[in-house]
């Protein structure tokens, strides 16, 4: 199966100018400015017409509660999962899953089970070992065999830090959990990063510091999410990054403090003279979004959007002045080198072939595929989560099956 796009101007996500792109199966094969096809009425399935129009590798979130997060105020408040479209319309074709405040109710198995079953509907998913609590809860009651025998699992997190909610961990049982990550990602050549959930508290950053400066440890194994929720832990963030360390934004508007957005967090860190690849955007897509009084008690909650990824890059190209490839790096080619995840976050040849198409005159997302599958065209969804209305589930009978062998018919 071969696919081709022509005529976009491609951000792979350096600019490389107006290209047609050749898609092998799952893969991009070739890139030129134009590409000819012998026989294009034998050998190629679909043309789409990109003039135009941007042409972005597809997003990466690395933090999204697939399997729903919450309950800080109570049962019913705990969040639902995510769908395969809510996915697509916000052009992440690549997500890293992770559990949150509730590692007793929510259990890494059925992490793992969502994970498959994004995959099996068409986007890579991956997932992190633990939640909030220390010691974390394991797949296989061993942080490091988690990472080195669970194929999907490529880090561990979040793991609360300086926050209410966290299991108040020592600084030795983090450092022995970063030390796991570590060789357990040397053994099995993924990242094994710890994905640190950072809160409001006085202590801040101050852990993974003294941990980078007393042991071996490098920065490189500690990300640190939520940074721009306040004033004081965004400034920290900044000598942390400036110093060594990768550190995350939080997209959804509520997990920002003092207007302290994604988008005016990039402007701001950029001109601080943070290297921008140690830049990435998260969504935290269905995780809670608890505001908290004085007294730590709950005042409101929202949910986490996955479509605010997207919508903060756009803000930083298009308020902040910042360079559409800085920008959209930051859900693209940086995350994919932090977590260590082969053929993603670029448009090169033998990568798999995940792009978004954008309007450049809206910044609307008009067009996706995933591994070389053409998920949204035009802004329609083709393809739907298998229990969505439109999915495979929705589409049959009250009486029918999801799928299996048909029944076999014998004659009398």
């Amino acid at each position: 199966m071969m696919k081709l796009i022509r005529n976009g101007v491609v951000y792979g996500p350096e600019p490389m100018g107006r290209k047609d792109i050749l898609i092998v199966g799952d893969r991009f094969g070739f890139l030129d400015d134009t590409i000819a096809v012998p026989f294009p009425d034998r050998l190629v399935t679909e043309v789409i017409d990109a003039q135009g129009k941007y042409v972005f590798p597809g997003f990466i979130d690395g933090h999204v509660h697939i399997t729903g997060g919450g309950g800080e105020g109570g049962y019913r408040t705990r969040t639902p999962e995510i769908v395969l479209s809510s996915l697509i319309k916000a052009g992440i074709t690549s997500v890293i899953g992770c559990l949150g405040t509730d590692g007793a109710a929510r259990s890494l198995e059925a992490l793992y089970a969502k994970a498959r079953g994004l995959t099996e509907e068409g986007v890579s998913s991956y997932i992190l070992t633990g939640s909030y609590r220390v010691p974390i809860v394991t797949l296989t009651g061993d942080p490091m065999k988690d990472i080195m025998l669970i194929d999907l699992v490529v880090g561990a997190g979040e793991i609360a830090l300086s926050d209410h909610r966290s299991a108040q961990p020592s600084l030795e049982e983090i450092r022995r959990l970063a030390a796991d990550m570590r060789v357990g990602g040397i053994l099995s050549g993924k990242a094994g990063v710890m994905n640190v959930h950072m809160g409001d508290g006085p202590r801040g950053l101050g852990v993974l510091r003294e941990i980078v400066a007393t042991t071996e440890i490098p920065f490189s194994q500690f990300l640190p999410t939520h940074v721009n929720r306040n004033e004081r832990l965004f400034l920290e963030s900044l000598d942390y990054a400036l110093a060594g360390g990768c550190i995350d934004f939080t997209a959804a508007p509520d997990a920002a403090g003092d207007d302290l957005t994604a988008a005016v967090a990039l402007r701001r860190a950029l001109d601080a003279g943070v290297p921008a690849e140690r830049i990435t955007f998260t969504s935290d897509g269905q995780g809670s979004l608890p505001v908290f009084d004085e007294r730590k008690e709950l005042v409101r909650m929202g949910v986490g959007q996955v479509d605010t990824l997207f919508r903060e890059v756009r803000d930083a190209i298009r308020d902040q002045g910042v360079p559409l490839a800085t920008a959209l790096g930051t859900i693209t080619r940086n995350p994919a080198g932090i977590w260590r995840l082969k053929g993603k976050g670029r448009i090169l040849p033998d990568f798999d072939a995940d792009l978004v198409i954008v309007d450049p005159s809206t910044f609307e997302i008009e067009t996706v595929l995933a591994k070389g599958r053409t998920m949204m065209l035009d802004q329609r969804i083709l393809v739907a989560g298998t229990f969505e209305p439109d999915g495979p589930a929705g589409r049959l009978r009250p009486s029918a099956t999801v799928a299996g062998p048909a029944p076999s018919r014998t004659s009398a």
